[in-house]
């Protein structure tokens, strides 16, 4: 079996993915301080620009799943990840001319949100095209680990550049990294046939082709819904975490990109775990295993009080829920693809990503109105109690029988099914 290094354009798209996903820590803590301290918004601003940057996946996700399918991927990725350097070096300028509102500063995540779910859905599916079958597993994690370790470093660094530059100048950063991680897609070489124009339909034929796809699928239909249900109320949490640890906690910036870093730490173990706990567990147990102490892993966070154990407290939190999510992530995103027909990878992952990204659409800004009108606390128990149910739900469904053993079947067993079903409605 070749090692990964081996495999022609995957260390060039490891890299890419690395260096965008450092940026992406970068950006992801500056926005926040800018929503919440240079725009002074409340709890409420904050989820609802969060919302803005997942609402393109409600609206737009299952057409770009058609999309990704009918072109080839790596132009598309490296189009989106240019035309978001772009997008991301605007902001300093508007901050610097007093011009950045809550509402400019939506209409901008928005739109990085569109050319996001683009990017994403094209990225997951050509995966499988550069990487054999039998190393799928491999690398997705060894992807996901990079983000994590970039994330390791990223948010300490983060909050020194924001704290000596400003957030604004902060997302800079992130600009010139999606420039870099674009430039090296562009240099992959690596096949990326063109789709068969004559398997194309109606766009509301496919759609409805790749919706049937994954909910009537009899292991994907659960993992789908649930991984919808964790989305919304990991979102709460997470939302409502910013000002609950700035206004309640008192532990500052820093300690923002502190907890942050302990989530990377705990999604880079997660990943190198992976492999090893779903072969000893196998993929239903896996999943269910690792949802539910991702569920139960904002237990600190929720119990956490204002003195010198704020910090340790949500720091432990956030570093279980990733080394959980860092273990279950790249299981079910290989489960996925090996189940499903390249024709159809594109929707498959851009209808499950549009639903779970959208959900945070609505998760955020709930999160956030629960926290203001009743009170953080409320929030965050919410937000942890809906997270325990959906790790149960998928506990007792078809998903506990899911086995690697069965993923060629059901990758071509499943897709007559799917069609038979779609021609009686």
């Amino acid at each position: 079996m070749p090692r990964l290094v081996e495999v022609p354009g995957y260390v060039r798209f490891w890299t890419a993915s690395a260096v965008s996903a450092f940026g992406s820590q970068v950006t992801g803590l500056a926005l926040q301080i800018l929503t919440a301290v240079a725009l002074s918004a409340s709890a409420t601003e904050v989820g609802i620009v969060n919302a803005a940057r997942w609402v393109p996946y409600l609206l737009f996700g299952l057409i770009a799943g058609v999309v990704v399918d009918r072109y080839r991927r790596r132009p598309m990725m490296v189009a989106t990840d240019l035309g978001r350097a772009v997008l991301l070096g605007a902001i300093p300028v508007l901050y610097a001319l007093d011009r950045l509102s809550i509402p400019a500063l939506c209409l901008f995540v928005f739109v990085f949100g569109v050319l996001s779910l683009l990017f994403e859905a094209a990225n997951q599916s050509y995966v499988p095209q550069l990487v054999p079958k039998e190393l799928l597993n491999a690398g997705y994690a060894r992807v996901e680990q990079a983000g994590a370790v970039a994330g390791s470093t990223g948010p300490l660094i983060a909050g020194v550049l924001i704290k000596f530059m400003g957030a604004p100048l902060a997302v800079l950063v992130d600009a010139l990294t999606y420039l870099v991680s674009g430039l090296l897609l562009a240099s992959v070489k690596a096949p990326d046939p063109v789709p068969d124009r004559g398997a194309r339909r109606s766009l509301g034929g496919e759609l409805r082709e790749g919706l049937a796809w994954v909910y009537r699928h009899r292991t994907l239909a659960s993992i789908a819904l649930t991984s919808h249900a964790m989305l919304l109320f990991n979102s709460m949490v997470s939302t409502v975490f910013v000002v609950f640890a700035l206004n309640d906690l008192k532990i500052g910036e820093f300690g923002l990109g502190v907890t942050y870093a302990f989530a990377s730490v705990g999604a880079v173990l997660g990943g190198a775990l992976s492999g090893r706990v779903a072969r000893r567990l196998d993929v239903g147990a896996t999943l269910i295993a690792f949802r539910l102490l991702a569920a139960i892993g904002w237990l600190p966070l929720v119990l956490a009080e204002r003195g010198p154990w704020a910090l340790a407290s949500v720091s432990l939190a956030f570093f279980l829920v990733s080394l959980a999510i860092g273990v279950e992530s790249p299981v079910e995103m290989s489960y996925r693809q090996a189940v499903t027909p390249d024709r159809l990878r594109g929707r498959m992952n851009a209808t499950i990503r549009s639903m779970n990204w959208g959900m945070v659409a609505v998760g955020a800004p709930l999160g956030g109105v629960l926290a203001d009108q009743v009170s953080y606390r409320f929030a965050l128990w919410i937000g942890l109690s809906g997270a325990v149910i959906q790790a149960l739900a998928l506990a007792v469904s078809r998903t506990r029988r899911a086995r690697t053993a069965d993923e060629l079947d059901s990758s071509t067993a499943d897709l007559p099914e799917a069609h038979a079903r779609e021609g009686k409605d």
